[in-house]
Formats: structure tokens, sequence, C-alpha cells
């Protein structure tokens, strides 16, 4: 019994419910006792790595408590066990063994790199930054001594701590009065049953990263009353699924992170009444389409109204309406869309990127690229070629058809401002005479001012790796080396690129009377 009251007095009064480390890996004690047949105190843990356990709580026919995972539990002594430190504790082995290191250290939040500010003596209330990833942190320690020692610091990483309620974490962050950033991914922390108790721990905070936090949406709403000024919030890895409309909260945000978690895509929607929200990832997360709510045919929507920058990448997205889709917000400008299945009749990954540029008039940035003017006309004159047949068979400039309209919202906006192509443009090759096949080329060498322009007839269906090997013949230059462009005798003052050796001319659109820039490295 003595040795039972001697291990109690090592732990905190109330251990259930708080966390604990055991050499990698974080748990949750969920009892604390005797099992039998064995003699001494247990502590029964769910592991947040559910592969580290053995068992659901329960030895020998009785539960002893209850985990979520069937394997997720296990009991173990609690020498073998930490319940952490205090915040000051793990300041001062942190920063009085590891200064420099820690004082030289990239801090990530959120996916934005933040830098140091500069700090002349490296004394602790000159500290404007604290790094105590992983550093066993289970509390406030004694009161109002945060507030002394460490009173500038404006970003806290509590990452990978032992924190267990928001309670505890408030009680730090009420101490620091400048705190704009907090960074507690890697933690699993219980909800409070007021957190407007809590609000003004939290009441100049911006930026908050919650990733790997096991937390659903509907959780993140019931905390989201303690952080009235909060800019921007990662939630990358968490068990979100379904989300709900964010009723009264979250309406100062501007950047959501929703990247890996397995997302309901007819829930996302819900989200675009958020009034300042600009920045949206939305990446890996098996979306296969967008559906905004409240839109129509109309060109623009309501939703969404302040929405800049859209995140994609890593999805199932297949079909061009959500493109089109994505033409109705009257912000977005940057998008990123890698890694999808979006595919065009030819199968090149760069048409594709085209058809999305000529789909969105308004983006500026796709796939972290600036969209230049030339690759804009570019892209929407091959757009206009590409189907311009379903144009034509549509009704053309007379009345384009509502199925065509549908699936080419801005065809005939492209049409108002380039003009018709020419039918001879847009139909498929009709077999005919060899000589009527070629077509005329000139050769010319804009970085050799002495070299005389070239005159060739090819036909359309020569692929571009064969006119490379011409050009060796002609001019003697590996064709590794050769780079080419080419003007349209059509549109002035624009180089279009010719970039697969595996392509023909007639792919690239280069017509009868054009000219080839030739280049070497």
């Amino acid at each position: 019994m003595g040795t039972d009251q001697s291990e109690r007095d090592k732990m905190p009064l109330d251990p259930v419910g708080r966390r604990i480390s055991c050499g990698k890996e974080r748990a949750t004690v969920r009892y604390v006792g005797h099992v039998s047949p064995y003699e001494g105190l247990w502590l029964g843990v769910e592991w947040d790595n559910p592969e580290r356990g053995k068992h659901d709580g329960s030895h020998e026919g009785v539960q002893y408590f209850t985990c979520r995972n069937p394997k997720g539990g296990s009991f173990v002594r609690p020498q073998k066990v930490s319940f952490g430190v205090d915040f000051l504790t793990a300041v001062y082995l942190t920063y009085q063994t590891n200064a420099e290191e820690v004082l030289n250290e990239e801090i990530f939040i959120s996916s934005k790199k933040l830098e140091w500010f500069v700090v002349e003596e490296k004394r602790f209330e000159n500290l404007p930054s604290v790094m105590l990833y992983h550093r066993n942190v289970n509390g406030p320690g004694v009161a109002g001594d945060i507030r002394k020692t460490t009173p500038n610091v404006q970003w806290l990483d509590l990452s990978g701590s032992l924190l267990s309620t928001w309670k505890d974490v408030a009680a730090i962050t009420e101490q620091l009065d400048k705190l704009e950033g907090l960074q507690l991914s890697v933690n699993r922390i219980s909800l409070t049953s007021d957190p407007w108790a809590h609000r003004q721990a939290f009441s100049n905070l911006k930026l908050l990263a919650l990733n790997n936090c096991d937390f659903t949406w509907l959780q993140i709403l019931e905390c989201a009353a303690m952080w009235p000024q909060l800019e921007d919030l990662s939630l990358e890895n968490n068990n979100i699924r379904e989300l709900q409309r964010p009723e009264g909260v979250l309406q100062t945000l501007k950047s959501l992170n929703l990247s890996c978690n397995p997302l309901m895509q007819e829930s996302v929607s819900r989200l675009s009444s958020l009034p300042r929200l600009e920045w949206l990832n939305l990446s890996n997360t098996k979306l296969s389409i967008i559906q905004l709510e409240d839109a129509t045919q109309a060109s623009t929507t309501d939703v969404f109204p302040a929405l800049k920058n859209l995140n994609l990448d890593h999805n199932n997205i297949s079909e061009w309406s959500m493109v089109n889709e994505l033409a109705k917000l009257p912000c977005l400008v940057k998008l990123s869309c890698r890694d999808n299945k979006l595919v065009s009749s030819d199968g090149n990954p760069k048409t594709v990127n085209q058809m999305i540029i000529a789909k969105l008039g308004h983006l500026l940035y796709l796939n972290n690229s600036e969209i230049s003017f030339e690759e804009r006309k570019g892209a929407e004159l091959d757009y206009i070629k590409m189907f311009g047949e379903e144009w034509l068979k549509a009704g053309g400039a007379d009345q384009p058809s509502t199925a065509l309209i549908c699936q080419h919202p801005r065809y005939q906006m492209l049409i108002e401002k380039y003009g018709a192509p020419d039918e001879g443009e847009l139909k498929k090759p009709e077999p005919f005479a060899l000589k009527n096949q070629l077509i005329n080329i000139t050769f010319v060498f804009p970085d050799d001012a002495d070299r005389e322009p070239i005159s060739k007839k090819l036909p359309a269906s020569m692929v571009v790796q064969k006119v490379k090997g011409l050009l060796h013949r002609l001019l003697r230059i590996p064709p590794a080396d050769l780079r080419l462009t080419y003007t349209s005798h059509k549109v002035s003052g624009t180089e279009f690129p010719i970039d697969s050796d595996l392509k023909t001319l007639h792919f690239y659109s280069v017509e009868d009377g054009d000219q080839v820039l030739v280049r070497w490295s």
C-alpha cells in the first residue's frame, strides 16, 4: 500500500485525462489503479498511435477503460512514463542548454516561414518567439511567472506537448499579451465546456495551427469562440469529414488550410459564407467536384466573396464542369490544380493547363506560375480552335446552343475578343494529294543576324523530332541543343512554344506562311 501511495505522490492529483510521454510515443491516461492479478499501480493509457497498443482497455474479461481503437490501449507502470514539465522549466531547459540551435531554427507555422526578430541580448524577456516543439510542456507553472519572464513573445510553438485541456493552454497564453501566432499541432486537447471563458486568453491571436490533432470540424466550431481575431487557421491531417456552416464564428478568417482531410465534397460549399476568406487549401482531400452553393448560370456568385487563392492539388477532379464552376468566383486569381484527373482530347498535360487558363479569365497564376500575356493569348486562341467545330455545329455566331454555353461559358466571349476562326482551321483534314498537305515554313535565326532565312515545304504531319533532324543536317547543330518557337502570320508579335519533340507541326497549329524561330545553346 505504501508503494502505491509513493507512486501516486509522483503523479498529478488528477492523472486521468492527463497526457504522458513514453519514449517517443504520446498517450492519454484513461485509468489509474490495480489490474488483477498483478500487484502494484498501473496506468491504463490510450496511445495516439493505435499500433503501439495491445487491447481495448480490458484484461481477462474486465473492462478497465475504453479506447476508440480496439488495439489502442495498454497498461504501463507509472515509473515508465513522464507527465512533463511546466512552461518555464521547458524554456530554461531549451534555451539555456541549446540556445544557439533554437535561436537559429527556421520557424514554420501553417506552412509559412517566420523570421526571428533581432534580439540584441538573448535574455528571456527579449524573446519574440519561443520554440518548445516536443518539449513535454504540461501547463503554466506558478501563476504570473510567464508574464514576468517572457513578456514579449509573439510566436509560440507548443506542438507535440503534453497539454491536455484548453484551460491549460489558456493559462499560458493569457500571460502573453503580445501573442499573435500559436503552433499547437500534434496534440490531443480535450474540448472546453465554456469556450467564452477563455476568449481573453486568445484575444490577439491571428494565426493558429492545429495540424494532426484529431479534431472534427464541429469541434473546431465549438472552440472557435475563443479566437475572436483569428485570420489564419491550419487544420491539416485531422479527422475532418463533414463541414458545417460557421455561424457567428471564424468571421475574421482570411486563410484556411484543410489539406489531408477526407472531406465530404458536398459540404465544402458550407464554407462559402465566410466573408473575408482569401486563401483556401483543399489539397489531398479526395475531392472530385465542388458545387458552389446558390450559384446558377450567372457568371459570378455571392459565395466565397473574397476568395483569391485556391489549392486543389492531389485530388480526383476529372470533370471540366468543375473548372467552369470556379469561373464564377469573382476574386479568384491564383489556382493550383496539379495531380488531378483532368484530361484533354490530345492527352497532353500542357493542353490541360491551356484549357484552365482559357476557361478562367481572371486567373493570374496557375500552379504557382504567373500567366504571361502571351501565354494567355495563346491559350485562348488554341481554345477557340479546339472547340470550333462544336461551336459551328451548335449554331456558331447566330445562336449557340444552351448545351455549348454550359460546357464552354467563355467561348462566345473569346469569339468576340479575337473573332471567329476560319472554318478551314476547324475541320479535320481530309485525305488529299501530298502536295496539298505541304505547308510553306520559313526558318529564321534571331540570335544569328548573319544567317539567311531558310524556306522549306514540309508536311503538317511532320513531328518536331524530324524537323530538328532536318535542321541538324542544314546547320550542323545537335538536335538536343535546338529550341524552337513559331510566329503566326495571323497573330503579330507573339511567339508560341514548340516544346515536345513527339508532337506534329499540325498539333502546334503551325500553318502555311508561318515562321519557325530557331535558337540553340
